[in-house]
């Protein structure tokens, strides 16, 4: 194990390893470049070829207008503008012209309204279901058990998959489930940025419980 390895592993409470990096960070001094940095700390720690390799990547013409791009928008209109005119601005920004929605069949409203805006911004639109194609779960192996949830599947391949077909330049996920999103991820050929993460208990407002982690939802840290 090397040093800075070494420096970032601790032991939990329950016996077992935890490698410490930035979700275990409280200075922050990175945003800056100012002030020490803990002894597990990923800019200091950061295995060198990892980081070559990726600001690499920046070079590539695409991956710099995006960059630029999204950080335009993060500078032109902190905390100014919500995050669907925030989309808007950023599918402007890199000359997108025909946006793509992939949406949760139960948020098919909020998916047409979100449409209704970005038309009216002035682009394409084009939305697809995750229902869509009726397919049956057992299909592809789901147990029969899980068609307490409804007998047709999901299928973020298709949807992404159809996307493709229409040749989006930027696709906005819509909640989609755990678990199909990061499919749709994988398998669209346009950049995903999502407007809406599925939470059915906290009326998709998943940072909720993270506020309340210590209070109404302590029952996700015993």
């Amino acid at each position: 194990m090397n040093k800075n390895r070494e420096n970032r592993v601790n032991t939990a409470t329950a016996g077992e390893p935890v490698m410490r990096s930035c979700i275990d960070c409280a200075v922050k001094n990175c945003r800056n470049g100012e002030g020490s940095y803990p002894p597990f700390c990923l800019t200091t720690g950061m295995d060198p070829e990892v980081e070559a390799a990726a600001m690499a990547e920046y070079e590539d013409p695409q991956v710099r207008a995006f960059t630029i791009a999204a950080a335009e928008v993060e500078a032109e209109f902190y905390c100014k503008l919500t995050r669907i005119e925030e989309t808007i601005e950023f599918a402007r920004k890199i000359g997108a012209k025909k946006l793509g929605i992939a949406t949760c069949v139960g948020l098919l409203s909020e998916a047409r309204t979100a449409g209704a805006i970005i038309r009216h911004a002035g682009f394409e639109v084009v939305g697809v279901a995750c229902k869509c194609g009726a397919h049956k779960k057992v299909e592809v192996g789901i147990p029969k058990s899980c068609e307490s949830a409804g007998p047709n599947m999901c299928n973020p391949i298709l949807q992404a998959k159809y996307l493709n077909s229409q040749k989006t330049d930027l696709n906005i996920l819509i909640g989609l489930c755990v678990g199909h999103d990061s499919l749709f991820y994988k398998y669209s050929d346009a950049p995903v940025t999502t407007l809406i993460a599925k939470d059915r208990v906290l009326a998709h407002n998943p940072v909720g419980a993270l506020y309340q982690a210590e209070a109404y939802y302590k029952r996700l840290l015993q």
